[in-house]
């Protein structure tokens, strides 16, 4: 059984993971986190040291952005992170810049989340203080870090690392062509490493107490633990960290959902719909991804309108840059709309679902790509449903 255990939320002495990064070179503090296996918390799971590696390698000054725009529905725990513990994510964020030779960092936060500006400003200004931020790092004068706080104005897409670089210039936040990837031509055509607040939070951990340790935690493939919000009809909804590898029942089981559990919607609208036949599937990187965003169902539960209301935010939400996405959202609308007037049938189905491919392979950014998971992994589990709406 996975365990349940406090790594992201436990307390650290401020500046000593830092302090042992600066002691460190550059290159050493990337091995580390490679060898722990730390994937992206954020959805994506890409590997965060060939990230900070690639970053480095282009041999010119860095940015690191912190990708606090945590907007996907259901998913809270990016929040919670920054209201208690702000200031291990920032030294985060100074032992990334050591590493890949950045004297620039934003955190890109969440326009809602506004009313903590304030007290993570206040934590800057506190370890700026302790001479974690600002001229010669921690007494180093060869490296210096300027840090700042942007607020992004709540669209769904700047949550895509080239769209949120776009909205950090000034600019409409719509995602890139890759290549180039931001770690060669990001920020103002820095080499740019954006990594999400969960996984900033992790890497202090890992190196104070080295991969090994981190490793020991999670699958082969999986490495670490994780945090899911848990929402929907449960007992005990509220953030979790579990090791990578629970399955769907344990987690079930640990937030006291009743017998009656149709549905676990795992990842956000944009994830994977599970139902009773993939309770005992694990929630990992090689079975069931997710950035952290559980929502729980019973019985009571009309697939069909959860469905509809997904679709209805993604068709508000598309930047509307690339035409897969943009009409695909509005006529996958449309169809699930013809069940509601009496209108729908397999032919329907069958039409949305070849649009729903089409979406997948041709949008421009995750965004397009992965709008159709909710609907297909739906309409498989619970046709029946939509058909008779």
């Amino acid at each position: 059984m996975a365990r349940k255990i406090d790594v992201v939320f436990s307390d650290l002495e401020p500046g000593a993971a830092l302090a042992k990064a600066v002691a460190m070179k550059p290159e050493e503090i990337i091995a580390i986190v490679k060898d722990s296996n730390l994937r992206g918390r954020g959805g994506a799971g890409f590997p965060t040291g060939l990230k900070w590696e690639s970053a480095r390698a282009q041999g010119r000054p860095a940015c690191v952005v912190c990708n606090a725009d945590e907007g996907e529905p259901g998913t809270f725990k990016d929040k919670r992170i920054l209201e208690l513990r702000a200031s291990k994510v920032i030294e985060a964020m100074v032992i990334c810049a050591r590493a890949i030779g950045a004297d620039k960092g934003y955190i890109y936060m969440r326009g809602e989340y506004s009313y903590l500006r304030k007290e993570i400003e206040a934590t800057m200004s506190r370890l700026a203080g302790l001479g974690m931020i600002g001229k010669a790092v921690l007494g180093d004068p060869t490296f210096h870090f300027d840090l700042q706080l942007r607020l992004g104005s709540g669209a769904y897409v700047c949550g895509e690392e080239t769209a949120l670089i776009d909205s950090l210039e000034s600019r409409r936040g719509e995602p890139r062509n890759k290549p180039p990837f931001p770690t060669e031509h990001g920020f103002l055509g820095m080499p740019t490493v954006v990594n999400n607040v969960e996984t900033l939070a992790l890497v202090p951990h890992i190196i104070l107490n080295g991969a090994e340790w981190f490793r020991d935690f999670g699958t082969r493939t999986s490495s670490g633990s994780k945090l899911f919000s848990v929402s929907g009809d449960c007992r005990k909804p509220g953030i979790y960290e579990f090791e990578y590898g629970i399955t769907i029942r344990e987690l079930l089981k640990a937030v006291e959902a009743g017998p009656d559990t149709k549905a676990v919607q795992i990842g956000g609208a944009s994830g994977y719909c599970a139902s009773a036949d993939d309770f005992d599937k694990s929630i990992s990187f090689e079975g069931i991804p997710t950035g952290g965003s559980i929502i729980v169902f019973d019985q009571s539960r009309s697939m069909f309108k959860i469905l509809k209301n997904f679709v209805e935010f993604f068709q508000e939400e598309s930047c509307g840059q690339c035409t897969p996405c943009r009409e695909g959202c509005s006529r996958m609308l449309e169809g699930i709309l013809k069940f509601e007037r009496g209108q729908g049938s397999s032919k329907v189905i069958t039409d949305l679902l070849e649009l729903a491919e089409t979406m997948s392979l041709a949008s421009k950014c995750g965004f397009g790509q992965s709008v159709p998971n909710s609907f297909r992994t739906i309409v498989s589990k619970f046709r029946d449903e939509i058909l008779s709406a």
